[in-house]
């Protein structure tokens, strides 16, 4: 624009100084020099929000993606469930309760110095052994903490006798590869593939009912102080601990309102899937089809791909698992939000387009995350998307606005530099239009947004906003060109002497459109009927405008060049405003009809 306006009206009006600062002041008005303050006060005002919910924010800029999200990933504790465990049993192989297996698992808990969880916390608060004077008896010799990919952990411990015993809990499955012999009654039975099943029948009972469980098993080491990771085998299966985390009452309401605002939910969790399954179906999430990890580890990305797009439950998941689960979802297409807490959890938040995690998480967690909940609830999601939401379409609002409303300009300033014999308005004039202008849109960052905007995710689309501004745009011009007639031919403006008149009445023009049509951009519905601004955008709007009557008048009016208007000249405005505004509705319900053609609402189950 700049090299165009500067050589148009430097070769037909011989003014090249003139021509150059005319130039210089276009290139000004058409820079959204706004488009960062609006974009940094609208995240900083959704951040605020958001913090009022109790949800904080790290990132600004994950605000947005937290609006735009269609497909929330999280783990099962803590967000379905209560995150309050209870160790409900402590049992042989065939269910019996045994005070045998409760203080094997508490020897494990208390001894071990990894980090400590709900599991062992629920565990060393089931039972004093301390009063019973039985940890005393056993002295701590060696340890191997707890792992992803064992999914277990034991520690080495000296009896009251000074025999060492390897104690170890873990993932069922995964104990029940380690174990050669079972003991029931006193009696060591071998693990032999007949009664394997009935051992995990025992196992599968307990987690139909919600238990998550953990298996007991021992190893005799007698004459050693030290235990080697080779070690773990030839175990001793001697029972389970069961514990229960009740589903959280709000988790089926929650999952409802996502829901209604396009967010589909998805469980990506470590646990057992029977558990999860029971769980999912409590608080009316549909865990058919179910995904499990060894079924994820042997698909290719195009087979998970289609797999992920179905599944609802994904379980026995390791952390590579989730990370690469919630990769797939976002090269799908969808925005993934992601919340977890725990350390096997940080690549999964890290992959995510927002990561959400808790106050209470490990650190790792909250470092990774870009939302902290400052409660384990996941009806604080709602809120959260529903202010991302409302921060982008703000940001939407302003872009639509401003780049509809140059381009337009472009044909106007191009078209009137060329027929006109003198500038179509004075570099200063221009800059104070611009100066105008840019005010009555600050107060957009906290502008109402229709409730129809936040029902659904709302990607960038800039397909969307490029039909906008061709479309949207030249109406504008249209309206620029009428009032070019009118001053040229009905207030005979075509004489050099009426330089003046010409440029205030465009000025005034100008400013009037620019600054009205903000209300018809800024919703989908009709302005001021169905829709209505808030109060700031309003009332700077109606100053504006008041500013831009009274200019032409104002003490000021002289030395910004501006001269009065005829009275005739307020009656063809008001038409002009009018007419702009209803022909501007008209292409704005006719493109988002078009759009809807185009690209449908996704409907999520």
């Amino acid at each position: 624009m700049v090299p165009l306006v500067f050589f148009i009206n430097g070769f037909t009006k011989h003014d090249w100084k003139g021509a150059f600062f005319f130039a210089l002041a276009v290139a000004v008005g058409l820079t959204p020099e706004m488009l960062p303050m609006i974009v940094s006060v609208c995240l900083s005002n959704g951040a605020l929000a958001m913090s009022r919910k109790k949800v904080i924010v790290k990132r600004l800029n994950s605000i947005q993606n937290f609006g735009g999200t269609d497909v929330l990933c999280t783990d099962k504790t803590g967000t379905l469930t209560e995150d309050r465990v209870v160790l409900m049993r402590h049992c042989n192989v065939a269910g019996r309760e045994t005070e045998d297996v409760l203080l094997q698992g508490y020897l494990i808990s208390y001894f071990q110095t990894g980090l400590e969880n709900l599991l062992d916390r629920a565990i060393l608060d089931s039972a004093d052994f301390h009063g019973k004077a039985m940890v005393e008896k056993h002295k701590k010799l060696d340890e191997l903490p707890f792992d992803f990919t064992r999914r277990m952990m034991w520690v080495m411990v000296a009896d009251p006798e000074g025999k060492a015993i390897l104690l170890t809990k873990g993932a069922p499955e995964d104990v029940f590869h380690r174990c050669s012999q079972f003991e029931l009654d006193g009696q060591l039975s071998p693990m032999e593939p007949d009664r394997m099943v009935g051992l995990k029948a025992e196992y599968d009972s307990l987690s139909n009912d919600g238990f998550r469980v953990l298996a007991v098993a021992t190893k005799d080491l007698s004459g050693k102080q030290v235990c080697e990771k080779e070690d773990e085998c030839e175990l001793v299966l001697r029972g389970y601990v069961a514990f229960l985390d009740p589903p959280k009452d709000t988790a089926a309401r929650a999952i409802t309102a996502l829901a209604k605002h396009g967010v589909a939910v998805k469980i990506l969790t470590g646990d057992n899937h029977l558990i999860s399954r029971k769980v999912c179906k409590d608080v009316g999430l549909v865990a058919d089809p179910m995904m499990l990890g060894g079924d994820v580890e042997k698909m290719s990305d195009t087979e998970l791909a289609e797999a992920a797009e179905k599944a609802t439950l994904f379980a026995r998941l390791s952390p590579a698992d989730k990370e690469r689960g919630i990769r797939v979802l976002r090269d799908q297409g969808h925005v993934v939000g992601f919340r977890g807490d725990g350390i096997n959890d940080a690549p999964a938040l890290r992959a995510a387009d927002v990561g959400i995690s808790v106050d209470t998480a490990t650190d790792i967690a909250k470092e990774s995350a870009d939302l902290i909940l400052l409660e384990k609830d996941l009806m604080m999601l709602e809120g959260g998307v529903i202010e991302g939401r409302k921060v982008f379409a703000n940001i939407v609002k302003y872009i639509r606005m401003g780049a509809s409303s140059n381009f337009g300009n472009m044909f106007s300033v191009l078209g009137a530099s060329a027929f006109l014999r003198f500038l179509p308005m004075a570099p200063i004039q221009v800059l104070t239009s611009n100066l105008l202008y840019d005010f009555s849109q600050v107060p957009i960052p906290a502008d109402a947004v229709d409730e129809e905007q936040v029902l659904r995710p709302r990607p960038w689309n800039l397909g969307e906003i490029k039909r906008f501004i061709l479309f949207i745009g030249p109406i504008s011009s249209i309206f620029d060109y009428t009032t070019f007639f009118v001053m040229l031919w009905i207030f005979n403006c075509r004489d050099p002497s009426h330089t003046s008149l010409f440029q205030t009445g465009w000025f005034v023009e100008s400013l009037m459109t620019q600054t009205l049509i903000i209300h018809v951009i800024r919703t989908n519905k009709i302005p001021f009927l169905q829709s209505r601004a808030s109060w700031a955008l309003t009332a700077t709007t109606a100053a504006i405008m008041a500013v831009g009557v009274w200019l032409p008048y104002s003490p000021l009016g002289s030395a910004l060049g501006f001269t009065h208007l005829p009275r005739m000249y307020w009656p063809i405005l008001m038409l002009t405003l009018f007419t702009y505004m209803g022909l501007t509705q008209i292409v704005k319900m006719w493109l988002l009809r078009s759009a809807l053609r185009v690209d449908p609402p996704a409907i999520i189950t």
